[in-house]
């Protein structure tokens, strides 16, 4: 018989981490629950792509809608991909965390009740965030600047 945590290294929850940017800068939230920043986000719905969940999460989260910039030239991968993460999350599993960009035109958000602040950054500063935060965002203000698709 397996345990409660050998059970749940089984399960797998798949998600997405939007970074929007507009300005030279990329939105970050203090996420309630977990008290760290993050960017928007959250899980994939059954039968839905990471990039139907991005442009998803993103309006549910904050009312922006945007365009996802090509960030490879490899054939089939999506517009505005810049990576894929992933962690154990309690009884979730593992948690598999595809990354995206998203160029917004305005930084005027409608907040939630899954944030309690919310910043337009260019930099980590001392922000208390996963390490993979910074290393994403870094990506994220510099991915794709030359082209834009829909």
């Amino acid at each position: 018989m397996q345990s409660a945590n050998e059970n749940s290294m089984q399960r797998r929850a798949y998600s997405v981490a939007i970074y929007p940017r507009c300005g030279g800068k990329a939105l970050l939230i203090l996420h309630r629950r977990l008290g760290v920043w993050l960017p928007p986000g959250g899980e994939c719905q059954p039968g839905e792509t990471p990039l139907e969940a991005a442009q998803r999460e993103l309006f549910e989260e904050t009312g922006l809608r945007g365009r996802f910039p090509k960030t490879s030239d490899f054939a089939g991968t999506p517009p505005g991909f810049l990576g894929y993460e992933e962690h154990v999350a309690g009884t979730k599993g593992l948690h598999m965390n595809f990354v995206f960009v998203v160029d917004v035109d305005t930084i005027e958000i409608v907040p939630n009740d899954e944030f309690s602040d919310f910043r337009w950054v260019d930099a980590m500063g001392d922000l208390d965030a996963p390490e993979n935060v910074g290393q994403f965002l870094r990506a994220a203000l510099c991915a794709g600047l030359s082209a834009t698709t829909d």
